[in-house]
């Protein structure tokens, strides 16, 4: 059976799943990238190893996706490499292929896809400010002393949500610290931090932009019950969830590298190889370019941010 791996390496976690010829997912992974993507991917490979028979799957392609995807890319030898917007709709719309509307809010960005008759017709992304995003949500419960895990169900026991000000990560830790002060309660302010975020992100990411139904809410923050309820409430929309919304921008590049239709040999002792980047400013010409140099067990593998052919040769 052949089988095709999808990896979407983000700021914050990186993701991984094995899919076979029905776009099924049999193996997946999601962990934390911690400023280390190449050391993240070789933890993910292990444990996507590990789900699955090799003597049954023969992994053919390999699709990557997310801000490290040029990277990873070039290190596991990817027949795929696409940005985040196609292979979230890519992989939403597998699994749901009437969605209107994709809302996706990750550790440290989130985007809005539009999509009519499953193609994209507008886009949006945030990624100048972690106001509202998982990183801000773990960041106020380190705050308040409870797991960001928790939020949602504590967030779901509250009657009177508190205004928290959250365009601004500052300012929203700001004004968190004053409501506690003040006396509102642990639970008030929780619900009204997973309404902050919802709002924040509608007068940001979307605004001007009509959200129609099916409503699809993924990524990390997709999990918390609290901020899924506010969207529904603001909205007055019904917004669903999947349990593998997390992982699809790693299933959407999975697809797209089966649809490409070009085998490539690809073995899980990759992760067992030694790679190295290092940054090296060119003085060929006037641009100076900073090339980027990937190798593998000492030997060059591709390199790139050169603007010309001077900056193509550096070892």
């Amino acid at each position: 059976m052949k089988g095709y791996i999808g990896i979407d390496i983000g700021s914050i976690s990186t993701k991984g799943v094995i899919i076979n010829e029905d776009e099924k997912i049999i193996a997946s992974s999601y962990l934390w990238t911690e400023g280390n993507p190449v050391l993240a991917v070789k933890k993910v490979l292990k444990e996507l190893r590990q789900q699955i028979d090799e003597e049954i799957i023969n992994i053919v392609a390999v699709g990557t996706t997310g801000s490290a995807r040029k990277l990873i890319g070039t290190m596991l030898g990817a027949t795929v490499i696409k940005n985040e917007i196609t292979a979230h709709a890519i992989g939403t719309l597998s699994l749901h292929k009437d969605v209107r509307t994709i809302i996706e809010i990750g550790g440290q960005d989130s985007k809005i896809i539009l999509l009519e008759d499953g193609v994209v017709t507008d886009y949006a992304m945030n990624t100048l400010c972690a106001a509202g995003t998982g990183s801000f949500l773990s960041s106020q419960a380190k705050r308040l002393g409870i797991r960001v895990e928790d939020f949602g169900e504590i967030a779901l026991t509250s009657k009177h949500p508190t205004n928290i000000a959250a365009r601004c990560t500052v300012f929203a830790e700001s004004d968190l610290v004053h409501k506690l002060q003040m006396g509102y309660s642990q639970k008030d302010i929780i619900a009204g931090l997973c309404n902050s975020v919802a709002q924040n992100y509608l007068n940001n990411v979307a605004k001007g932009k009509k959200l129609e139904s099916p409503i699809i809410f993924q990524g990390g923050v997709s999990k918390n019950i609290g901020v899924k309820t506010a969207f529904e409430k603001i909205l007055n929309e019904k917004v669903i969830t999947d349990e593998n919304g997390h992982l699809m921008g790693a299933l959407g590049c999975a697809i797209l590298a089966m649809k490409k239709n070009v085998e490539r040999p690809f073995s899980f002792n990759v992760s067992n190889s030694d790679f190295e980047t290092k940054a090296v400013e060119c003085k060929g010409c006037p641009n100076h370019c900073e090339v980027i140099v990937v190798k593998k067990d000492g030997e060059k593998l591709d390199s790139w941010g050169n603007r010309c052919d001077k900056g193509s040769y550096f070892k």
